[in-house]
């Protein structure tokens, strides 16, 4: 019996370390833990509530406006502001653009090197690739002279020595086993969706000011004015132009590139629709509505919850069942552990007890990450786009029903593939294509709106503290492109008095919680198979296809001591 220990995990955001016990080459148990503290909650205590959403942007330097939104709905959600529908329609194209963005740098940029073997690529005909290419997709760059300059551009960088992004992989780990070109291809449109999305997410230089960190949102709507009569109106018909051109080039993108290559692989690595499973418990709090954040009838993404990998029915959400424990965290709650706080009256209170780093093995008996432990109703759940999928497919929303049915047909799979590492990987794939469709229909309802002279984008009402009651509270939920995020505020006398934000990792990578259970980074490692514990590659895929977002780092200890280079690819 061995320990493998990966700390921190490259190709994410944040910090985060993974033990795992192996036994007869496959892992028997599993412990995450998050080993970067953050506090951001304790910094807004005593803050003017209105300015909540600046801060709580810096809880990430990746996914940085889904706190903005959650803040704002939390602050509006206390003191009982309706937003206007232009402001609305306006946030669902920030976080539409920021999820279809997120999602494509994710497959290929964060997480496809688990899959493909760049050095591979070099071996590859360059006619052959074009040749699977032109099969899956009608995509413009699809040429054997286009596959050939990639590989000679691939084969300058490793002549050269300097292989930069592609350094210290894994090639020739005996789990690769895409052909060469296919190797190629996806190479190929790595380096592709690269200059893609530099120029797609210019959606937020239009609507957010910039990127990352927007700075337009507001308590009661944004500031993006779009009133002609305004000098500085910002939405305007040539930005309506510019916004409608961009969601197009989503489209295009995702439609003929990234889903015929999600398509490609998956086949080739259909022993991982096995691997990974975890939980089979998937909360989705639902979100973007066509008649306002707080309409769950309307939201794209249905609101629910799917307990026991049953999809025969969905379950409501009950705010009042979500808890976060600390039992096996480095925090301490006033009056004892217990069984966990809710977010509403929840605490922060750093308290480490672990050893001093650099350490072998954490002392998972005790205390074992910076990661509180979320349940709902005193259960482990998966959040993300699987369970966004899962939920939606149960709950027979159309088009979520639709584009899981054509997949599963395509990859002639039932619907048990979906609790899978590849199953997280597909609904990812799935939930871009149906996101991508509907940023042009909310540029089109934007246009509308302002032919109509609709132009009001910020409601005022309370915006003077002096309206404000003694003491409001209220929570605002977004389903960001990791999962379910909710930020709770307190306000007393003016000022935040409390606040809480449980983000889409901490449900996923929270440690084991009272009674033992296991979060879902933790579950869904268990039974995988490791084919060399020098080279834990295994391990990246599936923890990798959560999306974590807890920054990019790169070594590795096994139970001896021994340190490895892990890939640097971010």
């Amino acid at each position: 019996m061995a320990r493998l220990v990966v700390d921190p995990v490259n190709r994410i955001e944040g910090h985060l370390r993974i033990e795992a016990q192996l036994e007869g080459g496959k892992i028997s148990d599993a412990w995450s833990s998050g080993t970067m503290f953050r506090g951001i909650e304790m910094i807004l205590q005593g803050r003017d509530p209105r300015e909540a959403w600046i801060w709580a942007q810096r809880i990430c330097g990746v996914c940085t406006m889904v706190h903005a939104i959650a803040s704002v709905r939390a602050v509006e959600n206390a003191l009982q502001i309706e937003v206007p529908d232009n402001a609305h329609i306006v946030r669902n194209l920030i976080a539409g653009s920021q999820m279809v963005q997120d999602h494509v740098i994710h497959f290929y940029h964060l997480h496809a090197l688990d899959w493909v073997d760049v050095a591979a690529a070099l071996k590859a005909d360059p006619a052959k690739t074009s040749q699977i290419a032109q099969s899956i997709s009608d995509y413009e760059k699809s040429s054997t002279t286009y596959f050939r300059g990639i590989q000679q551009r691939v084969k300058g960088v490793v002549d050269s020595g300097q292989l930069s992004l592609f350094a210290s992989g894994y090639w020739g780990h005996p789990a690769y086993k895409l052909p060469p070109e296919v190797n190629l291809l996806a190479v190929a449109h790595y380096l592709e969706a690269l200059a893609w999305q530099k120029d797609f997410i210019r959606i937020h230089a239009a609507l957010g000011g910039k990127n990352p960190h927007p700075q337009t949102f507001l308590v009661g709507g944004m500031t993006t004015a779009m009133d002609p009569n305004e000098p500085a109106a910002v939405i305007n018909p040539d930005t309506i132009t510019f916004l409608r051109d961009l969601a197009k080039s989503a489209r295009k993108f995702v439609d003929q590139v990234y889903i015929p290559d999600v398509l490609a692989i998956a086949p080739l690595y259909s022993d991982w629709f096995s691997r990974g499973e975890g939980l089979g418990n998937f909360l989705c709090y639902g979100d973007y509505g066509s008649s306002g954040a707080n309409d769950p009838s309307s939201f794209l993404f249905p609101r629910g919850i799917v307990m026991n990998h049953d999809i025969s029915k969905v379950l409501p959400v009950d705010p009042g069942k979500i808890t976060e424990a600390v039992d096996h965290s480095w925090y301490e709650y006033s009056g004892g552990n217990g069984n966990g706080k809710h977010p509403s009256v929840g605490e922060t209170n750093p308290k480490y007890t672990g050893p001093k780093p650099p350490f072998e093995q954490l002392d998972v008996d005790k205390k074992y990450s910076w990661l509180k432990s979320p349940r709902y109703d005193g259960k482990p759940m998966e959040v993300g786009p699987l369970a966004r999928m899962v939920v939606g497919y149960a709950a027979g929303q159309p088009e979520i029903r639709a584009a899981v049915n054509g997949a599963l047909k395509a990859l002639n799979a039932q619907p048990a593939v979906l609790f899978s590492t590849l199953g997280r990987i597909a609904a990812r794939a799935l939930e871009t294509q149906i996101m991508a469709k509907h940023l042009e229909d909310w540029v089109d309802e934007l246009d509308n709106n302002l032919s109509h002279g609709k132009t009001a984008i910020f409601n005022p009402v309370r915006w003077d503290p002096s309206t404000w009651p003694d003491h409001a509270a209220g929570y605002g939920w977004h389903e960001a492109p990791r999962g379910s995020l909710g930020h709770w505020v307190e306000i007393s006398g003016r000022s935040i008095k409390n606040y809480q934000a449980v983000v889409p990792s901490t449900w996923n990578a929270g440690p084991r919680d009272g009674q033992g259970q296991r979060g879902a980074y933790e579950a869904s490692l268990l039974n995988t198979p490791v084919a060399d514990p020098d080279r834990p590659l295994e391990i990246l895929r599936t923890i990798h296809s959560f999306d974590p977002c807890i920054a990019c780092a790169v070594h590795v200890l096994d139970a001896n001591g021994r340190r490895f280079t892990l890939p640097n690819v971010r």
